[in-house]
């Protein structure tokens, strides 16, 4: 028997013998504080378990395990409401139910959580941090941000930065902890602040013990951010406030001054002097990728190796997965016949043999796939099969060899379009479609198949025997006047909303975007759809959509974030004076 069993039971005699109650009435009356905790989990209503919770504590009851859990949870409900409550006093009554749950039974991560937040609303981040180290060897040891991060900002609003630093560490190397863009920004600018990324900084203490070296100035700036950029793509504009008024503060000299929370960053719209610090928000021209501020040229960021092959083998899962829920539909609607579900089951063999055949076949790599269905719909609500033929020509004439991905469906002569609307091709569109094909341009996606599989894959495809080897590559400025960048590149308006998710992580994503995929545009025609127009082309983006740092002529390094409310072309630039 624990020391708090013990107790509860003293307790618990001491309570029968003044109220005259017998043990199966205590018992009962335990029974019935399960019953109440479930309903004020059913309603949503925490007032009658301040009630319950003081009669715990009076009678020495010993409540079962899921009771005191759905108490805390209720509780919680109230955590924001508790400080309106005169009654209460000082008392924080979820942590003293959390505590009292962790004395009986095994501590869980929601009564950790709890305490810690209890601790650090007190001030005290080193109880709290030393808490969880109090369970570093259990099986809670690696606990999640939420858990971890409130005593990081408070070592961080205390100015404890050494303390902060060693908590960080910890936070970095936990494989649970994934640390927000919030928490980077609220460390890195209370670091800032302290002045510890000046150049005649003094060391962090212990900063060194912990790998970090140099243990203060430009250089452990740059790593810190390196660390964000690993999980962090953007940050809310919040954070760019708070990065400016730590630097502004830590760099008192620069002579820039802080924000509130509601006020926006001003423009910097012209070069700043290297030995001035730069925390500012700039606009990066669209067709250079230059700062203003810096007058560095923001890189566009592609697909490493291994996310290429990742793309590759995730569309032929994607494949299988899609082809199924395109079958289930067609049986809620009672049309699935055997044929359709052998169909199915055989998308992800055939869009296998279309990577083999890009891989192994031979003659000219395709440099530019074209989305079929997409180009051949834009601006008409229809399948315009000229102005597909349009884009071939205009591919060629850029130096480029197209591959069209076309749906079958639209290239027979009789198609359902959508709701009441049938087309019919005339004899010349088809006839366009049997050149391309003659030629080795089309590739025709089989029904059951999704066609957006097959322009992704071709996408990241090495075609090895065709490319013998040999980059596709397109530099800028090129002598040919083609198109610079990646090769094949990806021709579609296509936003890809379907397959965001699916396809990759977030930065995968973000960067095959950046460097495969090229958007397009028709002038309109004057009299004949047939003639020929002007088409422009431009990538989705010529810098990436992610946190980058590049160096500058006296080895400093500037980093732009890219800020979740603002233009796409906008940044906030961080430079510290040479």
């Amino acid at each position: 028997m624990s020391y708090t069993e013990r107790k509860l039971r003293e307790r618990r005699d001491m309570y029968l013998e003044a109220t005259n109650l017998t043990a199966p009435q205590h018992r009962l009356a335990t029974v019935l504080l399960a019953h109440l905790s479930d309903h004020c989990a059913k309603t949503s209503n925490p007032l009658p378990l301040y009630v319950g919770w003081e009669k715990v504590l009076e009678a020495g009851m010993m409540p079962m395990e899921r009771t005191l859990s759905t108490s805390l949870y209720v509780l919680s409900l109230d955590e924001g409401k508790e400080s309106d409550r005169s009654d209460k006093g000082d008392r924080d009554v979820v942590s003293e139910v959390a505590m009292f749950h962790d004395a009986l039974y095994e501590p869980t991560e929601k009564t950790i959580a709890l305490l810690v937040k209890s601790l650090v609303g007190r001030g005290d981040a080193a109880g709290a941090e030393a808490l969880l180290e109090s369970i570093a060897d259990g099986p809670l040891a690696d606990l999640r941000h939420r858990t971890t991060s409130p005593i990081l900002k408070l070592y961080c609003e205390k100015g404890e930065i050494d303390a902060a630093l060693r908590l960080y560490h910890k936070m970095k190397h936990t494989s649970r902890v994934v640390m927000e863009a919030g928490t980077y920004s609220d460390f890195i600018a209370a670091v800032a602040e302290n002045g510890y990324f000046r150049s005649d900084s003094e060391h962090i203490d212990g900063a060194k013990d912990l790998g970090y070296n140099p243990a203060s100035g430009p250089r452990l700036l740059d790593i810190l951010i390196s660390d964000m950029a690993e999980d962090v793509l953007d940050i809310p504009e919040e954070s760019a406030r708070v990065l400016r008024n730590g630097f502004a503060l830590g760099f008192k000299e620069s002579g820039l001054s802080t924000v509130s929370h509601t006020e926006n960053l001003t423009y910097t719209s012209t070069l700043v002097d290297d030995a001035i610090l730069v925390a500012d928000r700039v606009v990066v021209d669209h067709d250079t990728a230059i700062c203003p501020a810096t007058n560095l040229t923001l890189r566009l960021i592609v697909l490493e190796e291994e996310q290429r092959v990742h793309v590759h083998d995730t569309l032929l899962v994607m494949a299988s997965e899609k082809s199924k829920v395109y079958t289930a539909k067609l049986a809620s609607r009672g049309r699935t016949t055997h044929d359709n579900a052998v169909q199915a089951e055989q998308a992800t063999q055939i869009l296998t043999e279309f990577s083999q055949w890009l891989d192994t076949r031979e003659g000219k790599p395709y440099t530019a796939i074209v989305d079929g269905a997409n180009v051949a719909y834009f601006g008409w609500g229809k399948i315009n099969v000229y102005q597909l033929s349009l884009m071939v020509t205009a591919l060629e004439k850029h130096g480029e060899h197209p591959l069209v991905i076309m749906p079958q469906k639209y290239t027979r002569k009789k198609f359902y379009l959508r709701q009441g609307v049938t087309q019919f091709l005339s004899e010349k569109e088809r006839a366009l479609f049997d050149r391309l094909k003659e030629k080795g341009q089309l590739y025709i996606v089989e029904p059951m198949c999704h066609d957006d599989m097959y322009w992704m894959l071709a996408s990241v495809s090495n075609q090895t025997v065709s490319t013998n080897g040999e980059s596709m590559h397109v530099s800028k400025n090129n002598d040919e006047g083609r198109f610079p960048g990646l090769r094949p590149m990806v021709i579609s308006n296509d936003k890809m909303r379907d397959h965001k998710l699916d396809l990759l992580e977030e930065r995968s994503f973000r960067r095959w975007c950046c460097s495969h995929v090229v958007n397009y545009h028709f002038t309109e025609y004057i009299e004949d759809q047939r003639e020929e127009r002007n088409i422009t082309f431009h990538a989705a983006d010529i810098f990436s959509d992610e946190i980058q740092g590049n160096e500058c002529s006296g080895g400093v390094i500037a980093w732009h974030f890219p800020v979740r409310e603002w233009d796409a072309n906008e940044r906030f630039c961080l430079r510290l004076p040479q």
